[in-house]
């Protein structure tokens, strides 16, 4: 919230900073293409770890997806055992009193 209330002040001098700076700025450009090299350098770097990174974080992701729903399913099923053993018991007391067709 406060960020947003001072959020014209910082673009005010922001720009009028920005604005007396421009002629420094344009002093440092050789040396800003000397770092050139470094930054892509640093971006294929970046690019190479996340291409070895996002498919471990994709499998552990859908692992804990798998996790939950598991869990989820368990909370929701376990309360019913009991109604599941009653009616297994009289499933078997049905079937054991029907008469043996010879």
């Amino acid at each position: 919230m406060f960020s947003l209330l001072t959020l014209p002040f910082r673009l005010v001098f922001g720009l009028l900073f920005g604005l007396l700076l421009l002629p420094f700025s344009l002093l440092l450009l050789p040396f800003a293409l000397l770092a050139l090299p470094f930054l892509l350098l640093r971006a294929v770097l970046k690019l190479i770890v996340l291409s070895i990174i996002a498919p471990l974080v994709i499998l552990a992701a859908l692992f804990a997806i798998v996790v939950a729903v598991g869990a989820v399913l368990l909370a929701v099923l376990v309360p019913l055992i009991p109604f599941a053993l009653i009616a297994l018991l009289i499933w078997a007391i049905v079937r054991s009193s029907r008469p043996a067709y010879v």
